[in-house]
């Protein structure tokens, strides 16, 4: 059986998608394999059920609402689950970032402050701020209303301007 052109494409921008969707499973995940793991699972749910996919809106936030809730199912799964730990966020591995050598050392650097934000923060900070997504999409995205995503976007500006203040004064 050939895949038609439409699920070419549709595997295309998937394809295309997997930077952003990592960033977005690292603001959930707080941990480099678990990301990864979530974003391959997102992925072939997406693949499988790219049928479901009408074509209206945008397919990224299509596939991050999807793995936003693969990722809630997962965290009720480890409730239920003994001893799952997680990884100290200093010990994250790092955001690849296509940029210059000075440039690469503050996005990393802004990565772990976002990362330290608690994950509705990061999330909401992420997708809007560093995705360009909408707050409307945001919201849907992340199952919350859009009065949430702006008070928790605002509540993420004001702690990592905090956090950006505090570490240029300790460098002062």
């Amino acid at each position: 059986m050939r895949p038609t052109a439409e699920s070419n494409e549709f595997r295309r921008e998937l394809v295309n998608l997997l930077p952003k969707l990592r960033r977005f499973a690292m603001t959930l995940t707080r941990n480099g394999s678990d990301a990864d793991d979530l974003v391959q699972e997102a992925c072939e749910r997406a693949i499988t059920r790219s049928h479901l996919w009408n074509g209206e809106g945008r397919l990224e936030s299509w596939v991050y609402a999807m793995t936003r809730n693969l990722w809630v199912d997962e965290i009720r799964k480890r409730k239920v689950r003994t001893g799952s730990g997680t990884v100290d966020v200093a010990e994250q591995d790092s955001l690849h970032v296509d940029a210059s050598a000075d440039k690469a050392v503050y996005a990393k650097q802004l990565h772990k402050l976002i990362m330290t934000m608690p994950e509705g923060l990061s999330s909401v900070f992420l997708l809007v701020n560093v995705e360009g997504h909408s707050y409307r999409d945001a919201a849907d995205i992340l199952g919350i209303p859009i009065g949430t995503v702006m008070s928790r976007l605002s509540a993420a500006r004001i702690r990592l301007a905090a956090m950006i203040s505090e570490q240029a004064e300790r460098r002062a």
